[in-house]
């Protein structure tokens, strides 16, 4: 059986959403899991496909950074697959499929891997020094601070056992900010 998985990290991205899940269900997915949620969150659906798939299944994802954040997250999402019996499927891997089905599907999504990993620290590191460089000239602000009235209203929606989307998208800020806010507020 092949099964998908769809992610984006946040609500906002509909289309992109939309076509993940479509491109899924063409390549022949009979079930697929979604969620919109940043790759450095909890992440459910994936957990859930994950304890889902079974012996001779293929996980089957759009692109590679829909499913992991890093070279290591990925390693052990695909350990965790092989010891399952289970393969991994990348329809969209620089404009060519990848499976590890293969010694060579293997070998290239392991280097692939870890280059993107490395552009990533790379892109990390060069928005440090401009966000430095900015300071220095006294550009830089920092994040918009979350109005106070925000933060008592989010805090008092969790204590009637509102979720923290439904405090999101109520109060219209970004989950790991109603997160943060009420982390801060507990302490």
């Amino acid at each position: 059986m092949q099964v998908g998985y769809a992610r984006t990290s946040t609500a906002d991205q509909v289309a992109g959403f939309e076509a993940q899940k479509r491109d899924l269900i063409q390549a022949g997915c009979e079930e697929v899991f979604s969620e919109q949620v940043s790759s450095v969150a909890q992440r459910a659906e994936l957990e859930n496909v994950l304890k889902f798939v079974r012996r001779k299944d293929t996980l089957v994802v759009t692109k590679l950074d829909r499913l992991a954040r890093s070279t290591h997250h990925l390693l052990m999402i695909v350990d965790e697959l092989e010891a399952k019996g289970v393969a991994l499927r990348i329809l969209d891997f620089g404009g060519a499929e990848v499976d590890t089905k293969s010694p060579s599907g293997k070998l290239t999504l392991t280097m692939f891997a870890a280059m993107a990993q490395f552009e990533r620290e790379m892109m990390l590191e060069r928005q440090r020094e401009g966000i430095a460089k900015a300071k220095l000239a006294g550009k830089y602000k920092g994040r918009t601070p979350v109005a106070k009235e925000k933060i008592e209203q989010a805090c008092l929606l969790r204590s009637q056992g509102m979720k923290v989307t439904d405090i999101a998208k109520r109060l219209s800020i970004g989950r790991a900010t109603v997160y943060r806010v009420l982390k801060g507020a507990a302490q």
